[in-house]
């Protein structure tokens, strides 16, 4: 067992973050996205599967682009935002499988089995935008994780031609506190836990 984080770090990725609505005008260098993918790969897949695919759109081309898909709730805020990660999940995830896994035929685990790689590249894709999410977090940057798009029309706009599907979307950046609301209660222990 490793030592425990100091409550600095975990105020910083759990309990003063916030999902974030509103931005400053502040830009996310790609260094820094570079710096957020080296991190989310480290995280544990089953297998080492790693099936979840990031497409940051940054520039006014790609916005444009992702805009027509988005909710009307969302729409504003993600043209705000300095970036909206677009994170999908691959279906052929288990073709990398001999290298990501080389130790044992995992790949053998996946093929003609439909159900079993769907499952398990939403699930380990799900997984690691978790990990998205803390590790942009750990590198100072603002979240705001959404449904409230179109999938059909986001996975042809940016995924046409793979076998990639889009989960969810999450704006990146410097969160404004303004319009912040007070925290959404949560559940007890008791309510959403218990020890056996």
């Amino acid at each position: 067992m490793t030592a425990k984080l100091p409550d600095a770090s975990l105020d910083q990725l759990f309990r003063d973050a916030r999902s974030r609505g509103a931005w400053q005008d502040k830009d996310v260098p790609d260094s820094l996205l570079h710096e957020l993918v080296d991190l989310v790969k480290l995280g544990p897949t089953s297998g080492n599967c790693s099936p979840a695919r990031f497409v940051f759109v940054k520039s006014k081309n790609a916005k444009e682009r992702l805009e027509p898909y988005l909710s009307a709730g969302n729409r504003e805020k993600t043209m705000k935002a300095p970036v909206c990660a677009i994170i999908g999940y691959d279906l052929d995830f288990y073709e990398h499988l001999p290298t990501l896994f080389p130790h044992t035929d995992a790949k053998a685990w996946f093929e003609g089995k439909p159900q079993k790689i769907a499952d398990s590249a939403f699930r380990n894709g799900t997984l690691q935008a978790a990990y998205l999410i803390l590790a942009a977090r750990g590198l100072g940057l603002d979240c705001g994780p959404m449904s409230g798009f179109d999938q059909e029309g986001v996975d042809l706009a940016f995924f046409a031609g793979t076998n990639v599907k889009s989960n969810f979307l999450c704006n990146l950046g410097c969160g404004n506190d303004a319009p912040l609301r007070p925290r959404a209660p949560r559940f007890d222990f008791d309510q959403m836990a218990q020890i056996v």
